[in-house]
């Protein structure tokens, strides 16, 4: 193989596996009465997701969190009726890390995305994502 077709393949290899950026509108399109609908949201299911928002801290570390929520808004779930179930994430680090803490400032975090109903003290859940990145979200 020449050195052209091994650095295309390298492209190629990566794009596959390149994560789908997600906004909250996809996400909303899931039936929670009905998840077996097809939906674009289904379509994600397993798939490697880039998706914008804030978090809600299920520990009380002042720092760092290997556990939370991704939720569209700043405060969500606080003071507030939380969100549907539909437009919350939860979140586990995948590898044991741990994520910077903030209350206010927006991130993006990247992982595995699945359908799953999980119960939190901060309102019900619809997703599962395996979170590999989390960075400060930069407004494009």
């Amino acid at each position: 193989m020449t050195g052209f077709a091994v650095l295309l393949l390298g492209v190629v290899l990566h794009a596959a596996n390149a994560p789908i950026t997600v906004n909250w509108q996809t996400l909303k399109t899931l039936d929670t009465k009905a998840p077996a609908k097809k939906t674009a949201a289904l379509d994600l299911q397993g798939k490697q997701v880039s998706i914008p928002g804030f978090m809600v801290p299920l520990e009380d570390d002042d720092n760092a969190v290997t556990e939370f929520l991704l939720v569209p808004y700043a405060g969500a779930c606080i003071h507030t009726p939380p969100p549907p179930p539909n437009q919350i994430v939860y979140v586990k680090m995948g590898h044991n890390s741990k994520a910077k803490m903030s209350w206010v400032d927006p991130i993006v975090v990247t992982g595995e995305l699945k359908i799953s109903t999980v119960v939190s003290p901060y309102g019900d859940v619809a997703y599962t994502l395996t979170g590999e990145n989390i960075k400060p979200y930069e407004e494009q």
